[in-house]
């Protein structure tokens, strides 16, 4: 976790119910941690820093975050958003086509937001933790995903069109009612690793 530095702003578990207004008038920081705090809402005004590449919302208690977040042009290394209580995103995180990590893990999602599949250079995915219960066809658009972490949801099956991922090297399906699986799951090019223990059957 990087320490607060002129690029670097470090409000990790400082008890905050809201984002200070002053956050938003440091418009040169490229990194930017508000993860383990009290935070229920931030404001648009983050559409103020056009220069952020990491922002950490984890463990918070969100049930929305801004549509303004999919306007951050350099929002291109990590996205943290686990841990709160979201059960949907806003269609302008599509635009994040060059984001390459995203956290959705603990959360309340009971299918996979539809600007996920947008995300065109998303390398790592974590969507553990939630009430899935299937995919969408369209996740064979995330054709850089190297990470798929979906354990502990409700499904039972994987669209055939996960073939399509040949960037994959590791699907966790821990604790997961699986009755199916894509018989070419396992002919994945790079598949190193398909986790598929406390299945539930």
């Amino acid at each position: 976790m990087p320490a607060s530095s002129p690029l670097h702003l470090n409000l990790w578990k400082k008890q905050l119910g809201e984002v200070p207004d002053s956050v938003w008038q440091q418009t040169e920081i490229e990194t930017l941690v508000l993860a383990d705090n009290e935070l229920t809402q931030v404001s648009g005004e983050i559409s103020r820093l056009t220069k952020l590449r990491m922002l950490d919302l984890g463990h918070n208690k969100l049930s929305q975050v801004p549509e303004e977040i999919g306007d951050l042009p350099n929002l291109t290394d990590f996205l943290y958003l686990h841990d709160n209580n979201l059960s949907s995103l806003p269609d302008s995180f599509a635009r994040l086509t060059r984001l390459r990590y995203l956290n959705l893990s603990e959360n309340a999602f009971q299918v996979l937001p539809d600007c996920v599949s947008g995300m065109s250079r998303l390398q790592e995915l974590r969507i553990s933790d939630n009430s899935l219960e299937s995919l969408p066809i369209s996740i064979e658009r995330l054709s850089h995903l190297r990470e798929l972490h979906l354990r502990n949801n409700n499904l039972s099956t994987l669209p055939d069109s996960i073939n399509l991922l040949h960037e994959l090297r590791q699907i966790d399906l821990r604790g997961n009612p699986l009755t199916d699986l894509p018989p070419a799951i396992a002919s994945l090019p790079r598949l190193e690793k398909l986790d598929l223990r406390w299945s539930r059957r």
